[in-house]
C-alpha cells in the first residue's frame, strides 16, 4: 500500500512558516468583518488603541516654510530688527552661516482668526477662514542642517537615509483599506523630491509598503492599460504564469526577498487597478464649483488644486496615506528674496488647500482624515543675504486639521524671535509619534525586526502630543 504522509511537505522553511502562520488569521477574524479594515492586508497587525483618522493627508511645503512670516507672530523681532541678535538667544551653526547677520523683520500683517483667535498672516488669507479646524503646533523641531538630511528626517525620522517612512509604517501597521489602489500615494509639483524615493522608501520592511509616485505631468499613472491585441484573459494568463515562475525561484531560494515578492505584489496590484485607478483619478467627473474650490482654473493654483483633489479622492476611496508635496525640489527654500519666494509659494498653495479643507468637512471626511502641513524646517528670524532667511531647525511651525486633532488650539511656542522652541517643545519623533496615534497606532508598539533589534517608527524617542489631540 502507498504511504501518504498526513501533512504537506514544505519546500522551504518560509513556506511553511508562511502556511502554518494563515491558522492565526482566524483569532482576529470576528474582529476584522465588524471593521472596515477587515481589507487590511497580509502583514497588517490591529490597532492598539482606538483610531480617529482612516486616512492621512500630509501637506509636505519643501524647502522650509518661514513660521515667522506665516503663522508665528514676533513684535519683539519687528523691534530688534537690523540690530545683531543679543547673545541672550545663543549661538547657533546655520547651513549658510548666518548667525552674526542681523535680524530682519517680518513685512507681514497679521490677523486674529475665527472663535480661536489663531494669528494668521496676510500670505494665507484662504487658510486662515479655517483655523477654528487647525491645530497648530509652534514649537517643533528637528535635527538636520540641510534639505537633504531633514526631508529625510521628517519623513522617516532619521536624517540618515535607509529607514522607512511614515507612509510605509502606517500600511505596515494597519494594511490597506482598497485592494485596487496603492495603500500609500506620493504626488509632486513641479520638481523631484530632494533625497528622491527614499523619503518614501520601505527601508528594512518589506518593499510592499513603500510608496507609488504619481506623476505630476499628464495622466498620474502610465500604462495601466494593456495594449488592445491583448485580452483580459491572455493577461490573465500571463500574469499566472509569471506568478508561477517566481514563486517556484523563491521557493527554491530559503533567504527572504521582499523586493521580489513586491515585485509580484505589484503586478497583482497593477492588473487590478485597470478597473479602479481610472476611476480614481479621473477628475473630469468633478463639478465646476468643486473644481473652483480647489482653484483649478487659475494656473497659479491648479497643479497644488489638482492635486488636492486627487487626494480627496484617493483618501474617499480607502488610501490610508497620501503625501502631497508643494514646491517639489525645495522650492519654499528661500535664501534671497523670501518676499518673491513666499509670495508665489503661498498664492499657489493658499486656496487649494482651502479648498481641501472645505471639501473634506462637506463630505463629512474631514473628523476620519487628519490633513499635516509643515515643511522639513522653518526659517530664522536673522536674515541671509539682505531679504532672505536661513535654515532653521531649532523652532518651527506645523499644523493639523481633522482625524482627532485638537481644533482651534495653538501648542507651545517660540521664544521672542522665533529662533528656538521654548514650551512644550515637539520633536519630529514626537510629531511622528501623534500622527500613529490618531491612527490609532501605539509608536511603541508598532516594531519590526530588523538585525536582531525591534525597530520601530520613533527609533529611539517620540513622545505623544496629547495637547493636539481632542
Amino acid at each position: 500500500m502507498l504511504y501518504r504522509p498526513h501533512v504537506n511537505r514544505f519546500a522551504s522553511r518560509r513556506e511553511f512558516l508562511a502556511r502554518a502562520g494563515g491558522g492565526f488569521g482566524a483569532l482576529a477574524l470576528s474582529y476584522l468583518l465588524s471593521q472596515e479594515s477587515a481589507k487590511a492586508s497580509p502583514g497588517a497587525v490591529l490597532p492598539t488603541q482606538v483610531a480617529k483618522a482612516k486616512s492621512v493627508i500630509w501637506l509636505f511645503m519643501e524647502g522650509g516654510p518661514s513660521h515667522i512670516d506665516l503663522f508665528d507672530p514676533k513684535p519683539v523681532l519687528q523691534k530688534l530688527a537690523g540690530k545683531p541678535m543679543p547673545r541672550s538667544f545663543g549661538h547657533v551653526l546655520t547651513a549658510m552661516g548666518t548667525s552674526d547677520n542681523t535680524l530682519m523683520a517680518s513685512k507681514r500683517t497679521w490677523q486674529r482668526y475665527g472663535k480661536s483667535g489663531i494669528w494668521v498672516s496676510n500670505w494665507y488669507p484662504n487658510i486662515a477662514q479655517h483655523v477654528d479646524k487647525l491645530c497648530v503646533i509652534r514649537s517643533c523641531w528637528a535635527d538636520g542642517l540641510n534639505h537633504v538630511g531633514s526631508i529625510c528626517q521628517m519623513n522617516t525620522g532619521s536624517i540618515l537615509a535607509g529607514r522607512p517612512s511614515m507612509g510605509a509604517w502606517t500600511t505596515y501597521g494597519l494594511g490597506s483599506a482598497n485592494d485596487n489602489l496603492p495603500a500609500f500615494v506620493v504626488l509632486t509639483d513641479a520638481g523631484e523630491v530632494t533625497g528622491g524615493a527614499k523619503n518614501w522608501g520601505a527601508g528594512f520592511l518589506p518593499a510592499q509598503y513603500q510608496g507609488s509616485l504619481f506623476r505630476h505631468d499628464g495622466s498620474p499613472i502610465t500604462d495601466l492599460k494593456p495594449p488592445a491585441s491583448v485580452g483580459p484573459r491572455q493577461q490573465r494568463a500571463k500574469l499566472d504564469l509569471l506568478d508561477q515562475m517566481n514563486h517556484s525561484f523563491d521557493r527554491a531560494n530559503v533567504a527572504s526577498d521582499s523586493e521580489l515578492d513586491a515585485r509580484l505584489d505589484s503586478y497583482e496590484l497593477a492588473y487590478r487597478m485597470q478597473s479602479a485607478a481610472p476611476e480614481a483619478v479621473d477628475l473630469s467627473q468633478e463639478d465646476a464649483a468643486t473644481r473652483e474650490l480647489y482653484g483649478m482654473n487659475d494656473k497659479a493654483t491648479e497643479k497644488i488644486g489638482t492635486n488636492c483633489l486627487l487626494a480627496r479622492r484617493l483618501v474617499e476611496r480607502g488610501v490610508r496615506f497620501v503625501e502631497l508635496y508643494c514646491g517639489s525640489g525645495v522650492g519654499w527654500d528661500a535664501h534671497t528674496d523670501i518676499e518673491g519666494n513666499h509670495t508665489r509659494n503661498c498664492r499657489a498653495s493658499d486656496k487649494p488647500i482651502a479648498g481641501l479643507l472645505t471639501d473634506l468637512q462637506q463630505r463629512g471626511l474631514l473628523d476620519e482624515t487628519l490633513v499635516v502641513w509643515g515643511g522639513e524646517f522653518g526659517r530664522t528670524p536673522f536674515n541671509e543675504k539682505g531679504n532672505g532667511r536661513d535654515h532653521n531647525p531649532w523652532g518651527f511651525t506645523m499644523w493639523m486639521a481633522g482625524g482627532g486633532s485638537r481644533a482651534g488650539s495653538v501648542v507651545g511656542s517660540t521664544d521672542d524671535i522665533g529662533l528656538r522652541a521654548v514650551e512644550r517643545p515637539c520633536h519630529v519623533h514626537d510629531i511622528h509619534a501623534t500622527i500613529l496615534a490618531l491612527m490609532g497606532i501605539d509608536h511603541l508598539a508598532l516594531t519590526y525586526l530588523h538585525n536582531g533589534r525591534r525597530e520601530r517608527p520613533t527609533v529611539n524617542g517620540g513622545e505623544v502630543v496629547t495637547e493636539a489631540m481632542a
